[in-house]
């Protein structure tokens, strides 16, 4: 039986060299390369993109539309890692998660939307409580996402390691200040909110890993005595799953630590809190389950691979 044939576009790129890390060992695909000096070559790329089953999207959003457009194979399913398609009522959110039909959904599809890494962490502890009507779709929502460096891609890299980086790196960095961050927009539509969050990411000095956290008040909720009302409700969502996990309550220690998770392709939720306030905290890599992990976990699903098939 022929192996499914797999094109990475943009595989230079932080993301897609990650894919490749995940894949190219793997001796039931059959990876194509395109040579090095045709990787802007249109045609090329557009013979590579019809000559796979599946092709990884990794490039800025204006390109990754431009590629979209090159699809003439009917078969050929795209994943997109970058942002253009994340609410395109048309493509399929790449959240195996995400509910119940979700899995099946991405299974069915010739398109889908990688997450975004700040988006995986808001989404994976929001939608759920959204879904089983504890938190009303107007609730205030607010988030705070650390992440390392390596979320910046190649030249937020390159200034972190250089040997004569400023002094400021040394500490976390606060941006997105104008609250008009990119994944905004996939958050609002994949949790069903109403509004998008007030959001406030951090990158920080260490190379990879994620924390992201929202924070609630429980009188603001539906049905939440205490924080615990709140744990139950994530356990039983991600009850069985194999990539995500939500810790048991009161098992985390005093301190969580944003690189716990780095270096694998899991996300693992910790539910912290008392009667009055909770905060749900997603701890995962930003460049594995945030992001080629998880792209890699679709592609499993699509091809009907079992979907941690080279990520545990």
């Amino acid at each position: 039986m022929a192996r499914p044939k797999v094109y990475i576009d943009g595989q230079s790129g932080t993301t897609g060299l990650q894919i490749f890390d995940r894949i190219g060992a793997r001796d039931d695909l059959e990876l194509l390369r395109i040579d090095e000096d045709k990787r802007h070559d249109l045609d090329e790329r557009k013979r590579f993109i019809n000559a796979a089953d599946v092709v990884f999207l990794c490039l800025p959003d204006d390109a990754a539309r431009e590629a979209v457009s090159l699809v003439e194979n009917p078969d050929t399913c795209i994943i997109d890692a970058s942002t253009a398609h994340r609410t395109a009522p048309d493509w399929t959110y790449g959240f195996p998660e995400l509910s119940q039909g979700q899995r099946a959904a991405i299974a069915a599809s010739k398109r889908v939307a990688n997450p975004g890494c700040h988006a995986t962490g808001l989404i994976s502890t929001t939608a759920p409580l959204v879904q089983a009507g504890l938190m009303p779709a107007d609730y205030p929502l607010t988030c705070y996402s650390l992440t390392g460096y390596s979320g910046g891609g190649k030249r937020m890299i390159a200034d972190y390691e250089a040997a004569d980086r400023p002094e400021r790196l040394d500490a976390p960095g606060i941006y997105g200040l104008t609250l008009a961050h990119k994944h905004l927009p996939e958050m609002q539509v994949v949790c069903g909110l109403a509004a998008a969050p007030v959001f406030m990411p951090v990158v920080d000095d260490y190379y990879k890993g994620m924390a992201t956290s929202i924070m609630l008040h429980n009188g603001l909720l539906n049905g939440v005595g205490s924080a615990e009302d709140v744990h139950a409700c994530l356990a039983a969502h991600y009850a069985g799953q194999r990539l995500v996990s939500v810790a048991p309550y009161g098992s985390q220690g005093s301190t969580l630590y944003a690189n716990e998770l780095a270096g694998t392709n899991c996300l693992r939720i910790v539910v912290c809190g008392n009667e009055e306030r909770t905060t749900v905290t997603a701890l995962f890599d930003n460049l594995g389950k945030g992001a080629s992990g998880a792209a890699v976990q679709n592609m499993n699903i699509v091809l009907g691979l079992d979907e941690a098939t080279g990520l545990l």
